[in-house]
């Protein structure tokens, strides 16, 4: 019995998979993707327990005269700023601004974009085009200056920021999902919807909107990585989250000053910051290859 069930083919086993399954499956045969799952799941922990484990007050923005411009060493292993306080703890407090930022901005731009993108691709005509038009208008504008633009207008603050980062994400997602729509909107599936009688949002929201996620979900991870590099960008002109929160952004233009005798202010931050972009990029990648439909059988 049990010879015959080690010799039950590949192709059988692989089969039984659900989808989920399958698309993990593709996933874990990534190393890259791989890597960046493991890094990610890090820096979430990281941000989480940083959290619970630190005191604000004192760990992270208690000052230490004594103590300032200390060199890393195993007291400070990422030394200690121009007021005594522990770099270490300063970054890995700071990464749950960076990932507040990048994820909430890219959900704004998310519900916008994919809305607006659904609707623009499944109506066409001049719903369609007007739509269509303006999210051009909006992507030929360099995304840094329209978020400069936001945030000087509406204020220094972490909620305008956010909201900065993710008006300038909708029209990436706009034209994903017009693309996606355009692809299944007069599928059979779609056509038998009509012909139950169905009202038209439900059709777009029930049964467009689900067959058009893969490249969504992609999209999504990349943006977060591009958000997070914004809200540094922003942080570090001065128009970011106020000090003395944290942000990595903030946490470079602090050190700036000090780069050519304390390089290691800019090191850790711009590390920290590399770090994250880099396995959100390896995760983006990885699920674009595991979602993608032509290459399955092929791994």
């Amino acid at each position: 019995m049990e010879a015959n069930a080690k010799k039950v083919p590949a192709s059988r086993r692989y089969a039984k998979r659900s989808q989920a399954g399958e698309i993990w499956h593709r996933l874990m045969k990534n190393k890259g993707a791989v890597l960046g799952l493991i890094l990610v799941v890090m820096i979430v922990a990281i941000a989480i327990g940083s959290g619970i484990l630190l005191d604000y007050d004192e760990d992270v923005i208690g000052q230490n005269i004594s103590q300032r411009l200390k060199a890393p060493s195993w007291e400070h292993p990422f030394g200690t700023d121009a007021t005594g306080r522990d770099m270490m703890y300063r970054i890995f407090y700071g990464a749950r601004y960076s990932l507040i930022i990048g994820v909430v901005s890219v959900l704004i731009a998310l519900v916008i974009g994919v809305t607006l993108g659904v609707v623009a691709g499944y109506f066409g005509g001049p719903v369609g085009e007007v739509i269509m038009r303006v999210s051009d208008a909006l992507a030929a504008i360099p995304s840094i200056l329209m978020a400069i633009a936001i945030v000087s207008a509406l204020g220094q603050s972490m909620f305008n920021l956010m909201l900065a980062i993710g008006i300038t994400s909708v029209p990436q997602f706009v034209r994903i999902t017009h693309a996606a729509t355009l692809t299944v909107r007069n599928q059979e599936y779609v056509e038998q919807a009509r012909c139950l009688g169905l009202p038209e949002w439900k059709i777009m929201f029930v049964h467009v909107l689900p067959n058009c996620l893969s490249p969504i979900i992609v999209q999504t991870t990349l943006r977060v990585a591009s958000a997070i590099i914004s809200a540094s960008s922003l942080s570090f002109l001065g128009l970011g989250v106020p000090a003395p929160a944290p942000e990595w952004g903030g946490l470079l233009s602090a050190g700036r000053k000090y780069i050519r005798t304390h390089s290691y202010l800019t090191l850790f931050p711009g590390l920290a910051i590399m770090v994250t972009v880099l396995a959100l990029n390896l995760l983006g990648d990885g699920l674009r290859d595991a979602l993608d439909p032509k290459l399955k059988g092929k791994k």
